[in-house]
């Protein structure tokens, strides 16, 4: 990893510390188990999933992995993985099948959580600079 790449990654860990979260809890007890804990940058991109809580959260990161959602499926399993249908009766299960793959293959590699961006957000990422945008899974989440 060149020094850039490292600081950069540094910021955007010292960012993710430093901010609000949004949470909506799952409706599932074992979700956090499961797959983690999901935040959202925003109190109006956290309603996408159900009712955020009313008061935002923080949180402790050291070792994220980081990417648009190729580039941390290429990171966690060595390739893109092929995604249903977006009219699919089973994209949802799948989808928490996957977030349960991805928490075991980050833990195993030894990250503690993971930060999403959106392609364009990763872009910039690696030019440099922050994305306003993260959608982070803390997979070890305490007080969860």
């Amino acid at each position: 990893m060149s020094i850039e790449v490292y600081i950069q990654r540094q910021a955007l860990i010292a960012k993710i510390n430093r901010k609000n979260w949004w949470h909506v809890p799952p409706s599932d007890p074992k979700a956090y188990e499961k797959r983690g804990k999901f935040y959202s940058s925003t109190f109006q991109e956290c309603m996408f999933w159900g009712r955020p809580l009313d008061a935002p959260q923080r949180v402790e990161v050291k070792n994220p992995v980081v990417g648009d959602e190729l580039e941390v499926w290429r990171v966690l399993f060595g390739a893109p993985l092929k995604v249903p249908d977006l009219n699919s009766p089973r994209l949802l299960k799948w989808r928490w099948k996957v977030d349960s793959q991805m928490k075991r293959a980050a833990l195993r590699k030894g990250y503690d959580a993971i930060a999403i961006m959106s392609p364009s957000g990763f872009r910039k990422f690696k030019e440099g600079r922050l994305p306003s945008s993260v959608e982070l899974n803390v997979l070890n989440p305490t007080g969860a």
